[in-house]
């Protein structure tokens, strides 16, 4: 299973209050969970910077991560960037 981070940058009016991010992201949450079952979601974090969210995620299908990304994209109202993530020691092995 192949392990990916998405960055997502929030954009501007996708939400009202920053306690209304609560109920949006439950709702991109819930909507990649029925949608993309083949993704495994191991982690998120509030990050500062140019990114306001790091997800960490592993699937086999690079399509479903398309997918949670595109989901994320429109009803999160957010910019996202989709990396592949090779463990350290896996990718000094292949070296």
């Amino acid at each position: 299973m192949a392990t990916y981070v998405i960055l997502s940058q929030i954009q501007p009016g996708a939400f009202g209050e920053p306690k209304d991010f609560k109920m949006l992201a439950k709702d991109v949450s819930g909507t990649i969970k029925e949608q993309c079952p083949g993704i495994n979601w191991k982690y998120s974090y509030a990050t500062t910077g140019r990114f306001d969210v790091m997800d960490v995620v592993e699937s086999d299908s690079p399509a479903e991560v398309e997918k949670a990304a595109m989901i994320i994209r429109s009803h999160g109202h957010a910019v996202t960037e989709t990396m592949v993530a090779t463990p350290w020691n896996e990718f000094l092995d292949a070296l």
